[in-house]
């Protein structure tokens, strides 16, 4: 559940927050594939916010695995919220977006993924 400080003038739930989290889900997701790397985010791509988010939603993230490349991982992650004042609790979609990371070494150049 997002909270007050997460919102915009408009009382909805700021978009770079919204981008925070599906960051932060997408490279658990990430890490399936080898979880002793370190991915650094090097794109967000096909963003598409579809509706608001506002206070007292509660947010679920939903990754799903798009690509494996020689250094590169991409993640989509589907936003879906059940309103807090909604007696159906039906999930809606939000926000999707795509994700891409880099696996990089302790010199941040890149490293294979496998």
């Amino acid at each position: 559940t997002l909270m007050p400080k997460d919102t915009n003038a408009a009382g909805t739930i700021f978009g770079g927050v919204i981008l925070s989290h599906i960051d932060l889900a997408a490279v658990v997701e990430a890490h399936k594939i080898n979880p002793t790397l370190l991915f650094v985010t090097v794109a967000m791509d096909k963003v598409v916010f579809h509706e608001p988010v506002f206070v007292g939603d509660h947010v679920s993230f939903y990754t799903s695995l798009v690509r494996v490349g020689t250094t590169s991982v991409t993640v989509k992650v589907e936003v879906m919220v059940r309103r807090r004042f909604d007696p159906s609790l039906e999930e809606i979609k939000v926000t999707e977006a795509e994700v891409v990371y880099v696996a990089v070494d302790e010199n941040n150049k890149p490293v294979k993924v496998r």
